[in-house]
């Protein structure tokens, strides 16, 4: 995870502005270095502290996730179904770490959920990596939706057969059938049949 903590400072460099935003952030990089509970007990006090930026906020979740600390469940789940892609996929990562019982429920309720389905690529993947009792059926129905609608959201549906690929569950076979006559999800659909046994690619 250093080398993504890296990646994310880095990235939240370009965000800051002005100088009170350059001290605030090399005084919260000392509170992550600093170890001891006084120290994760203020990260988690950023997390819901008034007037925080957000980049403020995903700093500490990452740090307090990383560390296996629960505090920063509700601030990654917020990051999960932001509308930044990189930010979504840093909260996923750490999410995947964390371990936390209810992450695969929040993740399901995103994915499946027609009004976020622009930003559900990384809450499909997550249920993806979890394998939970959730996984399968939140993207079977994600994925029956796309292939139904007029607007297919081709990455998310194409993160869908993926994952059903993965998950090798016997269920999703005829939703990947019906995925397979769909051009930009076909090869996809092909690995994924294969994957879980199903019908033979043709």
């Amino acid at each position: 995870m250093e080398e993504e903590f890296r990646a994310l400072l880095k990235r939240v460099r370009t965000e800051l502005v002005s100088p009170a935003e350059f001290v605030a952030y090399e005084q919260l990089l000392a509170l992550v270095r600093t170890d001891g509970r006084a120290a994760r007990d203020e990260l988690a006090h950023v997390l819901v502290a008034p007037e925080r930026p957000l980049w403020a906020r995903e700093i500490a979740a990452f740090a307090l996730g990383s560390q296996g600390d629960r505090r920063a469940f509700e601030t990654l789940i917020l990051l999960l179904n932001y509308r930044e892609p990189v930010r979504c996929a840093t909260a996923a990562r750490v999410l995947a770490r964390l371990r936390d019982p209810r992450t695969a429920k929040a993740a399901a309720a995103l994915a499946t959920n027609p009004l976020r389905t622009a930003y559900a690529v990384h809450p499909v993947r997550l249920l993806t990596e979890l394998r939970a009792p959730e996984s399968v059926p939140a993207l079977l129905s994600t994925l029956e939706r796309l292939l139904a609608a007029r607007d297919h959201c081709w990455p998310v549906a194409r993160a869908c057969v993926e994952g059903l690929g993965v998950l090798g569950d016997r269920r999703a076979e005829a939703a990947l059938v019906a995925a397979r006559e769909h051009e930009r999800l076909r090869p996809a659909a092909v690995v994924a049949l294969a994957r879980l046994g199903g019908r033979a690619p043709r």
